[in-house]
């Protein structure tokens, strides 16, 4: 019963490190913040408010450090991204 024990810990210990690598090296579309800018302005390229769009999505690039592809929609492949929420719980990023 304690091998159980012990493998158990051994197990949970090894997810904690697989998550935090995988949140660390970032995903597929993960950038640094000098690509912020341009990863931005592909993707507000196609919008009607173009200077609202490049400044929310700047914003939420900063604070992610990444950009869903093209230019609408496809936030499911970034969570931070697609996670972040108004004041009134609408999506913040564009």
């Amino acid at each position: 019963m304690a091998s159980f024990s012990i493998y158990r810990c051994v197990f949970l210990v090894f997810l904690i490190i697989v998550s935090f690598l995988q949140v660390s090296m970032g995903g597929k579309y993960s950038c640094k913040p000098e690509e912020c800018p341009s990863r931005c302005a592909y993707r507000c390229s196609a919008a009607s408010a173009k200077e609202r769009c490049l400044d929310t999505c700047n914003d939420c690039c900063l604070k992610c450090l990444e950009v869903p592809p093209g230019t609408w929609g496809h936030k499911d492949l970034t969570p931070c991204y697609n996670s972040l929420k108004t004041k009134k719980g609408q999506p913040k990023c564009p």
